[in-house]
């Protein structure tokens, strides 16, 4: 793996992988309940950072090495209680990103079925809903259409 050399493919590259890295951090937290920071400095020098339940109480911890960062009963229940709205929050965003991929891959296929739909029954569609050059695209497939029929019946008769 190397470094990418084009400038605007390495700044959304960045801004994916970024965007990636603090949803896999966010999921470790939902699932395994437990406190993270991450601090990312882009290539346009600029500093992002994540954490869980809050970037600065880890920093001040790791650089105290306290253990904790509360001994009180009231500070214990009420980090508990945020912690658990973090954890709540953070499975419903999981979620509705989950459901928003989900919509854009149905999406996607929704095209994929319109566009192959276009050339198929275009006899049936609202005629009165066309332009004048949609129109005459729609005479001229009629009357290919009634050409290849006629064809096709006297082919038939002839055979028979």
């Amino acid at each position: 793996m190397t470094k990418m050399s084009k400038e605007s493919n390495l700044l959304v590259t960045f801004s994916k992988r970024r965007s990636g890295l603090f949803k896999k951090a966010s999921e470790l937290c939902t699932l395994c309940g437990v406190e993270i920071v991450i601090i990312v400095f882009s290539p346009g020098h600029k500093v992002f950072s994540f954490g869980h339940p809050n970037v600065e109480s880890i920093i001040n911890r790791f650089l105290t090495r306290n253990p904790t960062s509360s001994s009180s009963t009231t500070c214990q229940l009420v980090e508990a209680h945020r912690n658990a709205n973090v954890r709540e929050l953070n499975a419903q965003l999981t979620g509705i990103l989950n459901q928003l991929e989900f919509e854009k891959k149905r999406e996607v296929e929704i095209e994929k079925i319109k566009k192959a739909k276009i050339g198929k029954n275009w006899w049936e569609g609202p005629v009165n809903e066309l332009g004048l050059g949609e129109l005459e695209q729609l005479k001229l497939g009629m009357e290919d259409l009634k050409k290849n029929v006629t064809k096709q019946m006297q082919k038939i008769i002839l055979e028979a």
